[in-house]
């Protein structure tokens, strides 16, 4: 007979979320208040986040639209998107996002400005998405330069000037048919799709640190767990989450 024994010693020695980096205690704690394969859907899934392309939705006034651009960036693996909220809260429909905001992270921005310049500061080109220029096409962007975020406008006016002026490429799906434009959350749901599948196949480096996937899904099973923060607390103390 196999001896079965040493069998979640050796599986919790093999994840290393669960025994090094600054979150294994309290992730291995978490753990056993979920069951393994939900766990295992977590771990796998923080796995394949990236953090090399991101995506900023500037004013986008439609709350089917703005779950749309939640839900691509989640089913296609970006771990975290930006929005400015100038002239409109960034509000996604609760019945099209479905719960899929609890895994992307959202940061909000007072002002275009204010966007542009962490974006920069992380390191990111400012790709503006635009049918009037011509830069580049899904096939022919350069995925390689360096990591970039994908600027998506109003629906109705597009990107403001200000990203116009301040972008380092322009971005366009080129098209054969009358219209010269798709719907955001389409034209969303194309460049993710597209980029992102280039980026996974071809540049190095383009899932998040072992440290930063620690951080991610330790957020994750904080939202999974039901009355995480009190668990917590009991057990780590005051702060302790």
């Amino acid at each position: 007979m196999r001896n079965t024994g040493n069998e979640p010693q050796a599986a919790a020695a093999a994840d290393p979320f669960l025994t090094t980096g600054p979150y294994a205690e309290r992730i291995a704690f978490l753990a056993e208040f979920m069951l393994p394969g939900r766990y295992e859907v977590l771990r796998r899934t923080v796995g394949m986040r990236t953090r090399y392309m991101t995506v900023l939705a500037e004013n986008m006034y439609h709350g089917q639209n703005a779950a749309a651009l939640v839900r691509h960036c989640d089913a296609f693996g970006i771990s975290q998107m930006h929005t400015v909220e100038t002239l409109c809260r960034f509000e996604p429909s609760a019945a099209v996002v479905r719960g899929t905001d609890r895994w992307v992270g959202i940061r909000k921005h007072r002002t275009t400005a204010e966007a542009l310049a962490a974006l920069r500061r992380e390191g990111y080109r400012i790709v503006a998405t635009t049918p009037h220029r011509e830069d580049s096409t899904p096939e022919t962007f350069d995925v390689g330069r360096g990591p970039f975020a994908l600027v998506f406008g109003t629906e109705h006016a597009g990107i403001s000037e200000e990203v116009i002026r301040s972008a380092d490429e322009f971005l366009r799906i080129p098209m054969c048919g009358m219209v010269e434009s798709l719907n955001v959350s389409a034209s969303a749901a194309i460049l993710i799709y597209q980029l992102s599948e280039r980026v996974r196949h071809t540049v190095e480096g383009w899932r998040m640190s072992a440290d930063e996937q620690a951080e991610v899904l330790y957020g994750w099973m904080r939202r999974s767990v039901k009355d995480s923060e009190e668990i917590l607390r009991r057990r780590f103390g005051e702060g302790g989450y």
